[in-house]
């Protein structure tokens, strides 16, 4: 035996829960379902709505005297079609659906709602109400002009609600990513601005999400300098960060308060008309990008859609002189 040997047969035995970099598989299994709950949850927007759902489920079972978790497929039918003939859109119903087939998921339950019965259950309301998923509508860009032009931008209210309307049209933003832009995300360099989107739909993981905002030659259709100009009254009032929309105090004094995506749908209502939705300003950019020869790549480039069938869902081409190809006849 050489003199190698000898020592390392001296070294001391360490036991292996001693090593510092050693995990059970208890810890890794424990790390595993946190990531998949995280995972399963989804963005925070959908849990709100996911917990609405769940509570009016859970509340008319206890009315009925039926378990909610888990829930059989009577119990689950009975439900649906009470909303049914309560008049609810489809689109309700089947966001109330996935809310409970969430709930059983993430308690490890089998999953009522995807029994075949049931399936032909919510088929059958499909088909008796014959609705189409109603859309936000989009506006012409003369219109929208007009009502921007109409805007008092010498009051604090029409400085915010300007830039509101003009970011939120060349930005494409969801109602949600509009009214989560912090100061802190804007950058401004020659060629306009870009925002940063810390998280959006389409961006549960924090990925890093910019949207491209330029100059317009219209100083008073110019979405850059419409947001240059809300900056300006904030930081009048020492706001150097914290939320870009904010509400106000009577007597406008502006608040600490972030607008929630119901006061931004309030303001988008209230100047552009009852018809238009907060969602009508991705909607029109979407059209509005196409009647002026954007391609779908494009569109999607600022929209963050990950697919050409969602860019033709979105394109509002309702008007049979739009967009037409008997004009390219050569007739």
């Amino acid at each position: 035996m050489d003199q190698a040997q000898s020592e390392d047969q001296n070294l001391p035995i360490i036991p292996i829960q001693q090593l510092g970099a050693a995990r059970s598989i208890d810890d890794y299994a424990e790390s595993a379902a946190r990531y998949v709950t995280t995972g399963q949850q989804g963005a925070l927007n959908t849990q709100r709505a996911y917990a609405g759902d769940w509570q009016r489920f859970t509340t008319w079972c206890l009315e009925h005297g039926r378990e909610s978790l888990p829930a059989d497929v009577p119990t689950v039918a009975a439900f649906v079609t009470s909303l049914a003939d309560s008049n609810k859109k489809v689109a309700t119903i089947q966001r109330h659906c996935a809310s409970i087939s969430k709930a059983h998921q993430l308690a490890r339950l089998p999953t009522p709602t995807d029994d075949r019965q049931f399936k032909e259950l919510m088929e059958g309301i499909s088909r008796e109400k014959r609705l189409r998923q109603k859309q936000a509508p989009a506006f012409t860009l003369a219109y929208f002009k007009r009502v921007l032009f109409g805007i008092d931008s010498t009051r604090p209210d029409g400085l915010r609600d300007r830039a509101l309307l003009l970011l939120g049209l060349a930005g494409a933003f969801r109602r949600d990513e509009l009214a989560s832009i912090d100061i802190e995300h804007l950058r401004f360099d020659e060629d306009g601005l870009v925002v940063d989107l810390p998280h959006s739909k389409t961006n549960q993981k924090g990925e890093a999400e910019e949207k491209a905002i330029f100059f317009s030659p219209d100083r008073r259709s110019c979405p850059v300098r419409a947001v240059k100009e809300w900056l300006t009254h904030l930081e009048q009032h020492g706001r150097t960060d914290g939320p870009l929309f904010v509400s106000f105090h009577k007597g406008q004094r502006l608040s600490r308060r972030r607008l929630s995506t119901f006061s931004l749908n309030e303001i988008v209502q209230l100047r552009l008309g009852a018809q238009y939705t907060a969602h009508s300003l991705r909607a029109s950019f979407v059209t509005i990008a196409k009647l002026n020869g954007a391609d779908d790549s494009e569109v999607m480039n600022q929209t963050k859609h990950k697919t050409t069938d969602m860019i033709r869902r979105y394109t509002r081409l309702d008007n049979i002189r739009q967009h037409n190809a008997s004009q390219k006849l050569g007739l």
